[in-house]
């Protein structure tokens, strides 16, 4: 294999490899390469990505795991970004939540099969705004995240269990082509605000 190829493959392997991150044994593993060979591709990779002149994320390595992340210098304005979007939900986010709600504890891989797409981003959303936390680990190889509703869930769908969410069967019948949790919650936006 060429040597821009490999360094084009291992750039696209850190991107799909999102928060988790890869660690040279994986990195060596994939591309079938010496633990030596891989440190000095992402070594290489490290140092092309420095020398961009504009740039928006960076290489790290947090203890032997590297990974994308946004350069810190620009913080304030991702979390202006943050800010703005706080009290909004997307219809992927809103059904992300539902199939946590409806299958909790639940780990990622299965939401991501319900949805038939990936949902890292999404989880990230829902936790940052407190909807979803971790609620343990699946005693199987590699003892995934499980995650449910929070409290703060409860409050802005004004649920006092998860009893009285709506069977399936009646969303579909009583709402067709509308989305209960994104009617739930902007009632419950409504609702704060008139407070």
């Amino acid at each position: 294999m060429e040597h821009n190829e490999i360094l084009s493959i291992l750039e696209g392997m850190l991107f799909l490899s999102g928060d988790e991150g890869l660690t040279i044994k994986q990195i060596s593993s994939v591309l079938q390469l010496s633990k030596k060979e891989a440190t000095e591709y992402m070594d290489e990779l490290i140092q092309i990505e420095n020398e961009k002149i504009i740039k928006g994320f960076e290489i790290v390595n947090f203890g032997g795991v590297f990974k994308f992340a946004t350069l810190s210098k620009h913080h304030e304005y991702y979390q202006r970004m943050v800010e703005q979007n706080e009290n909004s939900l997307s219809n992927a986010a809103l059904e992300t939540l539902a199939i946590i709600a409806y299958n909790q504890p639940v780990t990622r891989v299965r939401i991501e099969e319900i949805r038939g797409v990936g949902c890292d981003a999404m989880i990230r959303k829902l936790v940052a705004k407190a909807l979803i936390k971790e609620i343990g680990r699946e005693e199987t190889p590699g003892k995934p995240i499980l995650y449910g509703v929070t409290d703060e869930f409860m409050d802005a769908f004004s649920l006092t269990t998860l009893d009285e969410l709506p069977e399936l069967k009646e969303i579909k019948e009583d709402f067709d082509q509308e989305d209960i949790f994104n009617t739930k919650y902007t009632e419950s936006a409504e609702n704060s605000e008139v407070e």
